[in-house]
């Protein structure tokens, strides 16, 4: 489903930062738009920045589930800072996957933002996730047969005559070494 963002520019807070872009907004099934100026006001300005698809994968089920939960359901949008053309981010991923946002999060390159889903995504993404989403059964780990109580006098092989080792039991070297 193709995915617009809004952007809003406004002025920065502080003397290093000229402005402040946040992503304000989504328009589910949005026509094609690169920076189209939405609204203008007092210094702050919106922009329909981009419109990208929002793919959905069956194998990610469990992580659409988890975005569900939160409060409130979420998109996260991923942008990258750029120097060409007039502004400075280019909005590149919208992702209903909070573990992929993570990922990108931990690379340091991009920026994430978690934005509040609409009403008509929720239950698209709902619909889809209750269709593919199942539930691994927990299953507890067996431990193996074998004798995890043996005691190790050394290391190193004990047919090897040594002088000494500080590896190896006192006990060991009185009974005798094998040759």
């Amino acid at each position: 489903m193709p995915v617009g963002v809004v952007l809003r520019r406004a002025p920065g807070v502080t003397r290093w930062a000229k402005w402040s872009w946040t992503v304000s907004g989504l328009l589910p099934a949005a026509a094609a738009a690169e920076w189209q100026l939405l609204r203008s006001e007092g210094g702050v300005s919106e922009y329909h920045a981009a419109t990208l698809p929002l793919e959905l994968h069956r194998a990610e089920a469990e992580a659409y589930m988890q975005a569900l939960t939160t409060n409130p359901p979420s998109l996260y949008v991923i942008m990258r800072e750029t120097s060409e053309g007039g502004f400075p981010l280019e909005v590149t991923l919208v992702t209903a996957s909070p573990f992929e946002a993570q990922d990108y999060a931990d690379s340091g390159e991009e920026l994430v933002e978690k934005v509040a889903m609409p009403s008509g995504l929720v239950a698209w993404l709902r619909e889809f996730t209750l269709a593919h989403f199942h539930e691994e059964e927990f299953k507890k780990r067996r431990r193996d047969k074998k004798d995890v109580g043996a005691s190790e006098d050394g290391i190193g092989d004990p047919r090897i005559s040594q002088l000494t080792d500080v590896y190896r039991s006192p006990a060991l070297s009185k009974r005798g070494r094998v040759q």
